[in-house]
């Protein structure tokens, strides 16, 4: 037994349309094309979803030479180079495309802006695949930052044509400091005409603002591997709150709920809800008496899926509906 009594739920929290979309699409695949879809990439950072989608007949590869000829292939949701892409069309796979829009309209702009000469300044965290998709649409020119100390040794080769990009699921507090000492180094640099930030990173961390000083302790549910699940982490400890990121409810643990009457709750991008009512009936069972869900942005943003893959019901002439798994628990 611990002293929380009520548990205060985020809103908005989990899947956002880009990740509901590339879910969709390896499951539509699936019934479709039947087993197995190869999927480069974990199709998003959640090992839940990647497990249950392993266990529908999903095969997750990274190098394509894993990939057997003629099968059919899904481009993760953080997108994938040129060089990529270019492989799969040589290599005759079947693809279909889960990038996010959102990241597509990132590679889309630097695509545009690099045939007008310009050199890019990239804001974003070494390694992560949406950053080595944006960087791999161009064979040069475009610099990794990944903060204040490195935008004072980037040395681009000319400074009359540059551009800055951001890794999508960083929000514009994440990148205001980069973007600022840019912009000191580099005055004449190009933001971009859209902001390139996440629609779901930045709603989920004005939530995070509005519910951690409201409560004792946060729990973010989403895995070590998801971008924004890390920053809601790091949020809520920056505005003082003791913060804890967890797979799922069996990494929860007793203590950190003593002496917190109150505990906020959200969940990254990629973690389905399911995952969230599992972390609430522990704590449940941990002796909190209820949940409120605060009041928040309403998304309602829906991205189309790529042509391919829409099943119709031949006997009402009306697109199948296919899912959730993950966000059900079915």
């Amino acid at each position: 037994m611990v002293d929380a009594k009520e548990i205060l739920l985020a809103e908005p929290r989990g899947f956002c349309a880009g990740v509901d979309r590339a879910i969709e699409i390896v499951e539509r695949a699936l019934q479709k094309f039947g087993r197995p879809i190869y999927v480069r990439h974990e199709i998003v950072h959640n090992t839940f979803v990647v497990n249950d989608l392993k266990d529908k007949g999903a095969i997750f590869i990274e190098e394509l030479s894993d990939v057997p000829p003629g099968a059919t292939l899904v481009f993760s949701a953080h997108g994938v180079s040129k060089a990529v892409q270019e492989e799969a069309q040589a290599r005759g796979f079947s693809v279909f495309d889960a990038t996010c829009p959102l990241v597509t309209k990132v590679h889309v702009e630097v695509a545009k802006l690099a045939k007008e000469g310009y050199e890019f300044l990239m804001i974003g965290h070494k390694g992560h695949p949406e950053v080595e998709g944006t960087m791999g649409q161009l064979s040069e020119g475009i610099h990794l930052v990944e903060d204040e100390a490195d935008v004072a040794r980037v040395q681009p080769r000319q400074t009359q044509l540059l551009a800055v990009v951001t890794q999508t699921t960083l929000s514009v507090d994440d990148a205001a400091g980069i973007k600022a000492a840019i912009k000191a180094r580099f005055p004449h640099v190009r933001e971009p005409k859209q902001q390139d930030i996440c629609y779901a990173t930045q709603n989920r961390q004005d939530a995070v603002k509005v519910l951690a000083p409201q409560v004792d302790v946060v729990i973010v549910v989403g895995s070590p591997t998801s971008s924004n699940s890390n920053r809601l982490r790091e949020l809520a400890q920056r505005l003082g709150t003791p913060a804890y990121m967890v797979d799922n409810a069996d990494e929860l643990q007793q203590a950190w709920f003593e002496s917190a009457s109150r505990v906020g709750l959200t969940a990254g991008a990629s973690a389905p809800e399911v995952l969230v009512n599992g972390v609430i009936a522990r704590i449940k069972a941990l002796g909190a008496v209820s949940v409120r869900k605060m009041d928040g942005v309403e998304e309602t943003m829906k991205f189309p899926l790529p042509k391919g893959l829409k099943m119709i019901d031949p006997a009402t002439g009306l697109e199948i509906e296919v899912r959730k798994g993950p966000e059900t628990g079915a």
